[in-house]
């Protein structure tokens, strides 16, 4: 089987992250997220159309009329269309919405139109943020107590990384960020350290039973081994997700599409971030060997 030698690149892989990092970075500060309306608060307006209409020409008809940030998708049936609004509410605005689609020619009806408040949208921003740290932290302290302390580092800078470009994605392009996105960044999370877990103790297993001293040959060994089985798990788990952001319908496209970008992206962390991050920390075979103790005369034996 060939053997790639992956730390050799590991240089290479630190310059497109931080590059990567960089613009994530930088664009989330200059634009921020595109949120939507499950965290700014808004309008939602449901129509029902006698027969399933073309959602581009929904959305085309609303936003010529002078409506800005439309989102518009199907709801249960591919009749029933929602179209989401992120303006204050107006006790006419949903006869006006229908008042527009009907104006194509289109036999359509009002279900509902509610509004969401900004102070619902806050505390959810709010609690989705702190439910990450508190999902970040806890698995800095799982991998410390399984593994060792340099192991936890590396876990959770590759975490770190691949949230952050995650996040940048849909920042550059201004793709709406909604609690499925949130729910997929959080998977994500899940994702990556399962796969940096599978690798990481592959290579304690190695340095403990390897007689070589060069970390970066036995980092090279244990990635090899794990390689088919990473491999296969990201390709397939892809695979889905494909067919979910094709045929999914909008009410999961953007779910879809962030599980994507963080599957690509946490394969790539959990080899050169993860596991290149404990070379640069100087993770030794002794941190990893039980300590020695000194009998009455001083000389040491092992426990």
């Amino acid at each position: 089987m060939r053997q790639f030698d992956f730390m050799g690149k590991r240089r290479l892989a630190f310059i497109v992250s931080g590059v990567l990092l960089l613009v994530s970075i930088v664009t989330l500060a200059l634009q921020q997220l595109n949120l939507g309306l499950d965290f700014t608060g808004g309008t939602l307006v449901e129509v029902r159309y006698a027969t399933a209409p073309a959602l581009e020409a929904v959305r085309q008809a609303l936003e010529s009329a002078g409506f800005d940030n439309v989102s518009v998708q199907t709801f249960g049936a591919p009749s029933e269309v929602l179209v989401r609004l992120q303006q204050a509410f107006d006790p006419g605005v949903g006869a006006q919405v229908t008042e527009v689609l009907r104006q194509s020619g289109e036999n359509v009806s009002l279900v509902r139109a509610e509004f969401v408040g900004a102070q619902v949208g806050g505390q959810l921003r709010d609690q989705s943020g702190l439910g990450m740290l508190v999902a970040l932290g806890a698995v800095m302290l799982y991998v410390a107590l399984r593994f060792q302390y340099k192991f936890s580092l590396g876990a959770l800078l590759a975490l770190v990384h691949d949230v952050i470009i995650v996040l940048g994605v849909f920042s550059l392009f201004q793709i709406d960020f909604d609690l499925t996105v949130l729910a997929a960044v959080l998977a994500v999370i899940g994702y990556s350290l399962n796969d940096t877990i599978i690798v990481y103790d592959r290579i304690r297993e190695n340095i403990r039973k390897s007689r070589i001293e060069h970390m970066p040959t036995i980092f090279n060994e244990s990635i090899n081994q794990t390689l088919a089985r990473t491999l296969a798990t990201s390709g397939t788990t892809l695979l889905v997700l494909l067919a979910l952001l094709l045929l999914g319908g909008d009410m999961i496209h953007n779910f879809a599409l962030a599980l994507i970008i963080g599957v690509g992206v946490g394969t790539y962390s959990s080899v050169y971030v993860a596991s290149a991050l404990l070379i640069s920390i100087n993770l030794q075979r002794e941190d990893l060997m039980p300590a020695q103790k000194e009998n009455a005369d001083g000389e040491e034996e092992l426990p």
